[in-house]
């Protein structure tokens, strides 16, 4: 069972579920909104609203799933740093997740087939845009290009289905990361957020003091 966390877009937080025996998923709860500018001001509510729903403590957690983008620099550092927390506060593993993966997953388990094209906001007229092709053997979704940031009137005509989206949602970075887990396939991203911009504020190269 796992706590997953995803603030690359709005914030979404989930508790989902694999039935060891039957291989299930299951999302036995999830809370979120599409706002962009409250991250930090949701995310402990969202936690413990989740936890709640799904009706468990946080040492019945077996690990912590958080999406890693593409995503602004502000807020998505704010979903990784909640779930690194939480995930130290527990003693159970993280699992990084790369949130355009999750939305893939979602399109094709909705009934999409063949290329899919996933776009999200990376704001200043710009989206952050990935490509898939279909589930492999394991389920998971095929990533054949990005991500990538791309000029918003520049975003290349989709060879299949474009989808956009205005949330990731938590439940989908959960299911992914347990499908991943039962196959053997973890990690199936790099502890490392993915920002594709650099952020606003760099240190300061610092003054010469003269003697």
């Amino acid at each position: 069972m796992l706590l997953a966390i995803d603030t690359s877009t709005g914030t979404s937080v989930a508790v989902v579920d694999r039935d060891r025996a039957s291989g299930e998923l299951r999302c036995l709860a999830e809370t979120g909104t599409d706002d962009t500018m409250r991250h930090a001001e949701v995310i402990g509510g969202f936690i413990r609203g989740a936890l709640a729903g799904a009706g468990i403590g946080p040492h019945e957690l077996s690990g912590v799933a958080a999406g890693m983008g593409p995503g602004p620099f502000t807020g998505l550092r704010v979903g990784i740093a909640a779930a690194h927390a939480f995930a130290l506060g527990i003693a159970r593993p993280f699992v990084p997740v790369v949130s355009h993966d999750a939305i893939a997953l979602t399109r094709y388990l909705a009934g999409d087939e063949g290329l899919v094209q996933v776009v999200t906001d990376a704001r200043r007229r710009e989206f952050a845009v990935s490509e898939y092709e279909g589930l492999d053997a394991d389920g998971l979704p095929v990533r054949v290009d990005g991500p990538g940031l791309v000029p918003r009137d520049e975003v290349p005509p989709a060879r299949g289905i474009r989808f956009d989206a205005s949330i990731v949602s938590a439940g989908a970075v959960g299911m992914l990361a347990e499908l991943a887990f039962a196959a053997g396939r973890l990690p199936l991203a790099a502890d490392r957020p993915i920002y594709l911009r650099a952020p606003d504020v760099t240190p300061s190269a610092g003054k010469k003091v003269l003697r």
